[in-house]
């Protein structure tokens, strides 16, 4: 049977670049029959890089069936995984972020979880040897996961290891590793066709934090004008955004790649008090500059206090 791979849910680069790869590996040079998956429609410049790598895009899945065997990468976390997740066969778990707990396996199986900027670093760790013989798309797509989860290396979860592997992809490839990170962020910048509540989803997570249900959402851009400019319709669509998918509050942090600084949109007296609590920051509008804010897995959340 053939084992599925996929990531979290509200799929962004690694998590859509990270099971072609390991995919890849599993099939070619494990001989064991696998495919990637998506669970949901990749984001801006997860669709650029397919495009631009000439990678097909991986199958968009709603659920697992009973039994079924899949390795989950970029993620533990049950609340981004399919519901039912744990009746599939969960063969491994390779992922960088923090262990949430909540995932059941039918037995004992390999689980990776490394203090490193991006999924695809680790994936080429994995294959020790064997990471030489990716193809050329496969390399691309890897280093396509550590730029953007690095924000080409300005973001802290960066780490010499991250940059070293993303060195070496980029010298294999011929590719000027400024000059693609530019491509990549125009593409990640372009939001303009989504709507509020799409860009309210694009890149969130659910996190609970003293019993209030936040869905903290991040936008990485080139141009934070473009989404800061629609403030007033954003703040107005959490709302409904926050009803529907159970959540108290939405946190949109909109993140300026090149000025390294978080924008937070501040709709109401409880984002306040958490962008006070939090941040140590003064708050006097709807809107709120955290300078050197860059990461939600090592600046954010970790610090969210209400």
């Amino acid at each position: 049977m053939t084992i599925q791979v996929f990531g979290h849910k509200s799929p962004d680069t690694d998590s859509t670049g990270s099971p072609i790869i390991w995919a890849w590996y599993l099939s070619e040079i494990k001989g064991t029959p696998a495919a990637p998956k998506l669970l949901g429609e990749p984001n801006t410049e997860a669709a650029f890089v397919l495009t631009r790598w000439n990678l097909d895009k991986p199958e968009i899945i709603s659920g697992v069936d009973v039994g079924a065997p899949v390795v989950i990468v970029d993620t533990n976390n049950p609340a981004e995984l399919p519901d039912g997740i744990n009746d599939a066969d969960i063969t491994a778990i390779i992922d960088h972020h923090k262990l949430v707990g909540g995932l059941e396996t039918k037995g004992p199986i390999d689980i990776t979880i490394r203090p490193l900027a991006c999924t695809a670093t680790i994936l080429i760790d994995l294959m020790g040897d064997d990471a030489a013989k990716m193809p050329e798309a496969i390399k691309g797509a890897a280093l396509s996961c550590i730029l953007s989860d690095t924000l080409e290396f300005r973001s802290p979860t960066t780490t010499p290891h991250d940059r070293a592997v993303a060195e070496k992809l980029a010298a294999d490839l011929g590719i000027d590793i400024a000059t693609y990170a530019a491509e990549l962020f125009e593409a990640k910048s372009d939001v303009s066709a989504f709507s509020d509540a799409e860009l309210l989803r694009m890149d969130s997570k659910e996190y609970t934090i003293d019993g209030t249900e936040f869905r903290v959402s991040v936008l990485e851009t080139t141009a934070p004008k473009i989404v800061l400019d629609r403030k007033d319709s954003l703040m107005a669509s959490m709302v409904d955004v926050a009803k529907e998918d159970g959540a108290d509050q939405v946190l949109l942090f909109v993140i300026d790649i090149l000025n390294e600084e978080a924008t937070l949109m501040v709709p109401n007296d409880l984002v306040k008090t958490v962008a006070e609590k939090s941040f140590g920051a003064t708050v006097t509008g709807d809107l709120v500059v955290l300078p050197g804010i860059m990461s939600r897995k090592k600046q954010i959340i970790p610090n969210l206090k209400i």
